[in-house]
């Protein structure tokens, strides 16, 4: 299950269940869209995957027993602002092979 981490690990902004500003790597590396795009340069800094948007939990409970008050979001914090210049050089050399090569 999704961990839903509550804020981009780059800049700390708030990303709440709810955000369509989220962005994942297959790892749950979270990171707002602003960042994906102008730091990260679309490569996660931590394993070189890419970025998909983060799936939205529903907070109705739909079904019985799934819903955001049965698997609330983490609250814990991950917070490791990358080095913008180390970064465009990590992603400017794993982003010449595709995501499904990597």
């Amino acid at each position: 299950m999704l961990q839903l981490r509550p804020s981009c690990e780059h800049c700390d902004k708030a990303l709440p269940p709810n955000s369509t500003e989220a962005m994942i790597c297959s790892y749950e590396c979270t990171f707002c869209a602003d960042c994906v795009q102008h730091v990260l340069g679309h490569v996660c800094p931590n394993c070189g995957g890419n970025f998909v948007a983060r799936p939205i939990r529903p907070s109705t409970e739909w079904r019985p027993g799934v819903s955001l008050s049965h698997q609330p979001a983490r609250k814990d914090k991950v917070f490791k602002p990358v080095s913008v210049q180390e970064q465009k050089e990590f992603a400017a050399r794993v982003s010449k092979t595709p995501p499904e090569s990597r």
